[in-house]
């Protein structure tokens, strides 16, 4: 599946709310969330851009869909559709 093109940090953390992730805080343009879906902490780093560079939103999501257990595909899937 494609990775949306036109998604901003602050839409991401939105819809990451889905898997459990909370902001935690927020410095400058930098969102931080954290989440205990799966039993350990997971923290990640956003940056409240708009939109987000393909390659950023790309690690993102790899490293999200890597703590969940599940592909990157289906995490797409689930947050954008």
């Amino acid at each position: 599946m494609k990775i949306p093109r036109d998604v901003g940090g602050v839409e991401l953390a939105r819809a990451l709310s889905h898997f459990g992730y909370q902001i935690i805080r927020q410095s400058g343009s930098h969102i931080r969330l954290t989440s205990k879906y799966k039993g350990a902490e997971h923290h990640i780093t956003i940056p409240a851009h708009a939109p987000l560079k393909v390659g950023t939103l790309s690690q993102i999501l790899s490293d999200v869909s890597l703590y969940l257990e599940i592909t990157r595909d289906q995490l797409i899937h689930d947050l954008f559709s």
